[in-house]
């Protein structure tokens, strides 16, 4: 597998990311809650709406922020132990996600997704090639920026059914 370079990681996530943004913006709550059906993909079922969509894919960012801070700091995050790849513990991980994100106006929910979102691209630039090669950063990360089955980096569109 080839590490992308925290340069093409970052392009990704922002294209990714701009995809959802697209959909949602402009949308009242009432719009955002409506159903709507995305591709479930790997443990994908469990989002009715894109305000579930937001709350899925925001839980995943928080989530791999934290792996991105802890893979730095020479530590393993605890979303990497084998334990949590069980797809009934994945899936119980999601639905958890997404009902805590109901529980927030969209508002508040987009928000949040625009500062972790941002939070991540600082951090992300901050990594030359170097760092990113040394103590395999790089592939840490992209590993826990994958969706099974699926190119580095993407996410929301593949949800939305947008191919790359």
């Amino acid at each position: 597998m080839t590490i992308l370079s925290p340069e093409e990681a970052i392009g990704r996530l922002r294209a990714d990311r701009d995809i959802l943004l697209a959909r949602v913006t402009g949308l009242t709550e009432q719009q955002l809650d409506a159903d709507y059906l995305v591709d479930s993909g790997p443990l994908g079922d469990f989002c009715r709406s894109l305000h579930d969509l937001v709350a899925h894919v925001l839980m995943w960012d928080e989530i791999n922020l934290a792996v991105l801070t802890e893979a730095a700091a020479g530590r393993p995050h605890w979303s990497l132990d084998p334990r949590w790849e069980d797809p009934a513990v994945g899936r119980a991980l999601n639905i958890g996600g997404v009902e805590a994100g109901r529980h927030l106006p969209a508002s508040l929910l987009l928000h949040r997704f625009g500062a972790v979102h941002d939070a991540i691209l600082a951090d992300l630039s901050r990594y030359g090639a170097e760092s990113w090669d040394a103590p395999g950063l790089g592939a840490v990360v992209q590993r826990a920026w994958t969706v099974p089955g699926n190119p580095a980096y993407w996410h929301a569109a593949i949800h939305l059914g947008v191919r790359h």
